[in-house]
Formats: structure tokens, sequence, C-alpha cells
């Protein structure tokens, strides 16, 4: 039953994806701690420690059934969860409690359970990318030869297509995919380190020997799936290490907020809008209404995420010799909860790409608007080009424009210049109409589109073979 009395965080409850909130969820926190306690009595067990296999079978069949009542019960008395924990998995298993935990820290488990899950999230968070990134592209190539005005300053500015305007969003999360794919590429496992990071515990239960205190760490990273552990640690790892992932997950969101402000100016344009259900209300207030509550979603999670990386930068900055606490609060909030904002971005970037809804008529309105300003330096040329004088047009031109801008701004209903210029006695018989076609105005943007679908997009389709095509549900 739903608990109305304590705050609901919202990553939880609204935004973040049931398969990114059950990652994080304390059930796969602490049956990975046993995973990692199993683990490392398996690897103690094969290099000659006094453990027995029924033990670590004793271990492995309790992994998953957890008494979390047991265990806060253990923390409220030791005001430590590592040892709650082992308590509580010893109680679970009492043939194999002496050999919980051997020669091990805290840290054995807390950051390398914190290693094992960013990898897992961070493999989440490249397979949303993929999606978005060939939603974006298929939207591209759809609407690649449909011209739209450009905008700089959001000021109307040359002529670009819709496709050449998605490719823009697109590259963006490309270069994000790089940089998710790199902080995977690098991530390491602790391993089992002691105390200082000297593995001193260990070279005690083995003798001296060096050997196997190496292979002890070997064998426990293998057993997780890593093929290497950080060269050197304290009783953590680097910290740098989220450091570096929260900024790979801000850079994620700073593209998603890029995408959810230009698509809000885009709606209020009417010229390209997010998907809206049949009974979906705009407002409480306004009924005909028809806000862009996704992007503005999207942008307000990204807003947060993007101020996360500040906070792991100050803990990677301030972690005293060996080892601090201060990290661990912390780590608890911001760790998770960037995976959590960023997949519930990428969630809505997939939701709202394959249903957007493109308006032609309102797009070629706003051309019409705009054109005759744009077209005045081809017609300037064309007319130079059938025998006119450049100086005395080029005043001629710049006259027409100002009126019919004031008439433009005093209310009229469509750009007259054109028709102005055509009965200017200075011009020579043009071509105006051929002069004015969009398409003419909109220079390589498809050719682009195409060339980026085939350089960058083809590429990572056939890297990832089926993570495409996906688009996701998203909650209120």
């Amino acid at each position: 039953m739903k608990d109305y009395q304590t705050y609901d965080n919202p990553l939880i409850q609204r935004y973040a994806s049931r398969k990114m909130a059950h990652l994080w969820s304390p059930q796969v926190k602490f049956s990975t701690w046993r995973r990692l306690w199993v683990a490392l009595a398996q690897a103690e067990r094969e290099l000659g420690l006094n453990i027995t296999a029924e033990q670590v079978e004793a271990l492995r069949a309790q992994v998953e059934t957890i008494d979390f009542a047991a265990a806060e019960n253990y923390e409220r008395r030791f005001r430590h969860d590592v040892m709650a924990h082992v308590h509580t998995f010893a109680d679970a298993a009492p043939s194999a409690g002496a050999i919980i935990h051997l020669g091990a820290t805290s840290c054995y488990v807390t950051d390398n359970t914190d290693l094992i899950l960013s990898r897992e999230a961070l493999g989440m968070v490249r397979d949303q990318l993929v999606g978005a990134i060939d939603a974006l592209a298929r939207f591209a190539d759809r609407w690649k030869d449909l011209p739209c005005l450009g905008y700089t300053h959001f000021q109307p500015a040359q002529l670009v297509t819709v496709g050449k305007r998605a490719t823009l969003w697109c590259y963006e999360l490309i270069l994000d995919l790089g940089e998710i794919e790199r902080r995977l590429a690098d991530l390491r496992f602790l391993g089992v380190k002691g105390t200082t990071g000297t593995q001193a515990s260990f070279l005690a239960l083995f003798d001296g020997d060096h050997d196997k205190v190496k292979a002890l760490d070997d064998k426990v990273a293998a057993a997780f799936g890593f093929d290497q552990t950080y060269p050197v640690a304290g009783q953590t790892y680097s910290r740098k290490i989220d450091s570096q992932t929260v900024s790979a997950l801000a850079a994620v969101a700073e593209s998603g907020h890029r995408f959810g402000m230009d698509l809000r100016l885009l709606a209020h344009e009417q010229e390209v809008e997010e998907p809206f259900e049949a009974e979906q209300i705009g407002s409480s207030a306004m009924a005909y209404k028809r806000n862009p509550m996704r992007a503005e979603r999207m942008c307000s999670l990204a807003r947060f995420v993007m101020g996360l990386p500040a906070g792991m930068a100050h803990t990677a900055g301030t972690q005293w010799l060996e080892r601090t606490l201060d990290d661990s609060a912390i780590r608890r909030l911001i760790i998770p909860q960037a995976f959590l904002g960023v997949d519930a971005i990428l969630n809505l970037y997939n939701n709202v790409v394959p249903g957007l809804v493109v308006h032609p008529p309102r797009i070629a309105a706003h051309i019409a608007e705009q054109l005759p300003f744009m077209a005045t330096e081809n017609l300037l040329m064309a007319a130079v080009q059938a025998g006119g004088d450049r100086q005395a047009l080029h005043e001629r031109i710049r006259v027409h424009s100002h009126d019919a801008a004031a008439r433009l701004k005093g209310g009229a209903a469509d750009n007259d210049l054109i028709a102005r210029l055509e009965k200017d006695a200075a011009f020579p018989p043009l071509d105006f109409a051929g002069v004015m076609d969009p398409s003419k105005f909109t220079g390589r943007s498809a050719r682009q589109v195409e060339e980026f679908l085939e350089a960058e997009i083809e590429p990572i389709r056939r890297r990832y073979p089926g993570r495409t095509e996906t688009r996701t549900e998203i909650h209120v």
C-alpha cells in the first residue's frame, strides 16, 4: 500500500522508467552486496582459505531473500549499514556466518556495487540514446526537402529544411553517445583493496603470497564481468570516476534541454508540435490550450540533472588522503538521481520524436511572409544580369523593403514587396516567380541530411542492431 504520509520522489513516482527505478532499488543494491560476498568467499576458497563449498552454497541460496526489517533493526543498533547486512546475511545462512566479508572493508560491497549498477545504467542510457538518434534520423530523412525559415537570434534568417534542423538535435545526441560509450569502456572494478587500498588484510590471509592476492582481485572482478580493476585506490575508487559519469549524464541533459526548448519555440510558431492525445487537457482554465508539456518537462528535468555535476566535482576534490565519509550521503543522492533524471529525459525523447506533428501550411505561410526580403539579393543579381544598374536597383529595393515591412507591422496579412518590385519601372523584366521558389534558398540542406545519415547514422545502426525504432510510454 502506498504511504501518503511521506515524501515521494517524483523521479520514481512520475518520471523515470520502472526498469531504471528497479535498478537502483534496495532489493537490487543489497542482493548485489550479497553476490559480492558470495564471489569473495568462492574466490578465497579456490585460493586455499578454509572455506567450504557448503558455506559458499549456503550464502548463494540466500542472495535474493533479504529480511529488510531485520537489517533495519541491526542498523539502528550498530549505526552501520554494511555490518547490519552482514549480520542479516549471517542469520539467513548461519553455517557461513563466520566467513562473510572475510578480509574486506565496507567499500568492497558499496563501491563495487555502485560500479556494477553504474555500468548497467550506462548501458540503458546508451540504448535509449540509440533509439532517440534513430528516431530523429528517420524524422530528418522524411522532412529533408521541406523548406522552413531558419532562425538566428530567433529572428528570421536564411531558409533551411525541417529535416536539416533535426540533424542538429541528432548530432548532439551522437556526441553524447560517444561520451557514454567512453565512460562504459573506461569503467573498471574496484576489486578487493582493503581499508587503505594496500590489500594488507588479504596479504595476511594468504601468508604474504602477493600472487594469490592479485589472483583474488582478478577472480572477483571476473565474476562480475570486469576484465580490469583500477590500478590504484585508497579505500574507495577515485571519486573522479563518479564526476566523469555524472558529467556525461549532464551532457545528455543539455541535449535534451536544447531539443525541448527548440520544440517549444516551434510549437509557438505552430510549425512543429509534440504529440497530443485525444483526451489530453492543456490547461485547467483555458480549454483551447495545447501546451508543449512534454518538451517543458524535458527542460525541467534537464535543468535538474545539469545542476548535479557540481556536487560530484566538489566531492572528488575533497577526498582526504585514503578516504573520508563525507562522500557517502551526496553520492547516495546524486548518482541514482542523475541516472533516473536522464532516463526520464530520454523516455520523453523517445516518446515525442516518433509522434512529432509537422504543419507544412504554417511553415509555408511564415516563408511567404519573410522570403521576399531574403530573395532581394537574388533578384538584385538577376536584374543586374538583365542590364539593370546595381546601385539604383539597390536603392529601390531598400525603399520598397522598408515600406513593405511597415505595412506588415501595421497589420497587413501579406508581404507585397515582390508586387512592388514587379511594378517598379527601374527593374527589367524578370522571372519573379522562379526566383521566389523556396527550394532555391535551402542550399545543400537536403544533401547534407543524406550525407549525415550515411556517414553518422548508418554506422550506429550497424553497431547496435535491434536497438532502434522504440517508442516509450511515459507517466503522467
